[in-house]
């Protein structure tokens, strides 16, 4: 008779591991419901390794987050009406379009009926479940308000999204005009202004100043040389992605980011909205504190952000509030440090998180509005400085042929 190792929720809440024989996996969690216990994974001992390389394969289809919100608000709405959950996921496949889906949902379908839990389904199949939203999943199974915690979950993602959306709407208009600035740039140095000076450059007693010198040298390089500039190029950012791929290097990036004047604040200040909503969803959902940690952990993108919450996480399993480690990481505001302190000390540490989340999500788009002012202005004090100094290799050549004429 085949063996399987479980995870499980107790009747006190705590959670425990255990092992039993049962013809199937459908069978051994009815025996451990029998036993008082909420099973929250089950795995049959051997299939471990093929499970976790079928979850590493490629060749499934996935869909975007605005897609993985949709279909969570739509199980979370079948839910709320009263459907189990084997019936909502089979109305929601009814209604499921694209290619990518359809597999998906019969996918978790099929694993649901054998017996898996949603967030092990899920966890198997890969992209686009991630750790927040498998994360979720864990605790809307093991709450037992799976519906509410879906549609926190919802929510949670449909900020992402908007989230995203302000930061490529702030940063499109710039990209625009430094692509401008490139080309008109470079359309001065290599054409026009070798096509003005060739009258001028072979004149007997004429010396060229040298800013026009820098451009002529300049266009001319570029002219012989560009495919090997375009090799220097994709060799740099090839060598760059693979220097950055090393966890140092990437801290020091990460770090230098955060450093940067704007840049650097935008981004912290993204990351800590993102951490405040997160960790308010996920402790309203019934994830204990070091496991939504773990969560939120993986959701900032940033090395150094990362690893002060790994810090943090060490600090609060040795019995420590979640509040001072966070103040000695120096990395998340005096405000979130005292609402997180208050949080613990009354009880409602989610409640308070949720609301600060908001707060924060104000702040983001204060800073948005803040660089998109700075931004423009920046890059015209750029443009004028680089047009000017091309204006002046330009001119001054023809005002000292001017002058010696006139002499």
């Amino acid at each position: 008779m085949p063996s399987f190792t479980y995870e499980c929720i107790n009747k006190d809440g705590t959670a425990s591991t255990g092992s039993l024989n049962a013809p199937d996996k459908a069978e051994a969690m009815r025996l451990i419901r029998d036993r008082g216990l909420t099973p929250i994974n089950v795995e049959e001992n051997g299939s471990a390794r093929s499970v976790n390389v079928f979850a590493r394969r490629k060749d499934r289809p996935t869909i975007k987050r605005a897609e993985l919100a949709n279909f969570v608000r739509e199980l979370a709405t079948a839910l709320e009406a009263g459907l189990p959950l084997m019936q909502a996921m089979r109305t929601v496949r009814e209604q499921a379009r694209g290619p990518a889906m359809p597999v998906i949902l019969d996918f978790l379908i099929e694993r649901i009926e054998a017996g898996t839990p949603l967030f092990s389904a899920a966890k198997e199949y890969g992209e686009p479940f991630d750790d927040l939203v498998i994360g979720m999943f864990r605790a809307a199974d093991a709450s037992g308000r799976m519906d509410e915690v879906l549609h926190q979950l919802a929510g949670l993602l449909d900020r992402s999204i908007e989230l995203r959306r302000e930061v490529v709407g702030a940063v499109v208009y710039p990209l625009i005009v430094a692509g401008l600035l490139a080309v008109s740039t470079a359309v001065l140095v290599t054409v026009i202004l070798p096509m003005l000076m060739k009258p001028i450059e072979n004149q007997p007693n004429f010396s060229m100043p040298w800013p026009t010198a820098f451009l002529l040298g300049l266009a001319e390089f570029t002219g012989t040389w560009w495919w090997a500039m375009v090799l220097v190029v994709l060799g740099t950012l090839i060598g760059y992605k693979k220097w950055v791929s090393s966890g140092s290097n990437r801290r020091r990036v990460d770090r230098l980011l955060l450093k940067l004047p704007l840049i650097g604040r935008l981004l912290r200040d993204i990351a800590v909205a993102r951490f405040t909503r997160t960790l308010g969803t996920l402790a309203s959902a019934g994830i204990p504190i070091l496991s939504a940690l773990a969560i939120v952990r993986d959701t900032l993108g940033n090395t150094v952000l990362m690893d002060a919450i790994d810090a943090v996480q060490e600090k609060v399993t040795t019995g420590q509030s979640l509040a001072a480690p966070l103040e000695r990481s120096g990395h998340f505001p005096p405000l979130l440090i005292q609402i997180v302190n208050m949080g613990e000390r009354s009880g409602r540490l989610e409640t308070m998180l949720i609301h600060a989340a908001n707060a924060f999500d104000r702040q983001v788009d204060q800073t948005l509005k803040v660089f998109m002012k700075a931004l423009p202005p920046l890059l015209l004090v750029i443009m004028a400085c680089l047009v000017g100094f091309v204006l002046t290799a330009i001119l001054m050549p023809m005002l000292e042929m001017q002058s010696a004429i006139g002499g």
